[in-house]
């Protein structure tokens, strides 16, 4: 009973990822010419911009297909986990270090002020965590393998 609650608070989990990234990745699509031009703003990202504007969604859109396919799961799990850790490092690299702070979010993320996005961030964190780690054991080791 206790590995069938994990497997479904898992699911839950990554339904969460796949929610947010496909939405992030539309969001970003659907608006592409503004998104390009904030990231082009951003002091941090300027030298990469034209090849990060394609990336991001590429890879959420990616995220969000690794992880309904279940044997690559973990390792969306993971790689979803560490994407969200470098968006968080981001923004508080943005807030500490840039007189300017460009708005890169496009749809519901764009009204959150970027004190918000980064507790949403590390909220997404924390679920990429225990997704990881409550994982089934089972499954674990046949991807291992």
């Amino acid at each position: 009973m206790k590995s069938i609650k994990k497997s479904i608070f898992t699911e839950v989990i990554c339904a969460s990822f796949i929610l947010l990234f496909v939405y992030a990745a539309v969001s970003k699509i659907r608006d592409f010419e503004r998104f390009s031009v904030e990231l082009s703003k951003s002091p941090i990202l300027n030298p990469i911009a034209s090849w990060v504007v394609i990336a991001i969604p590429s890879i959420e859109i990616a995220l969000s297909i690794f992880l309904i396919v279940k044997r690559f799961r973990l390792a969306a799990l993971y790689a979803s986990f560490s994407l969200m850790v470098m968006f968080s490092a981001y923004i508080v690299a943005i807030l500490k270090f840039s007189s300017y702070i460009p708005c890169t979010c496009g749809g519901v993320l764009q009204n959150m002020s970027w004190k918000e996005h980064l507790i949403f961030n590390l909220c997404f964190v924390v679920l990429g965590t225990i997704g990881v780690l409550m994982y089934p054991a089972k499954v674990k080791i046949l991807s291992a393998q």
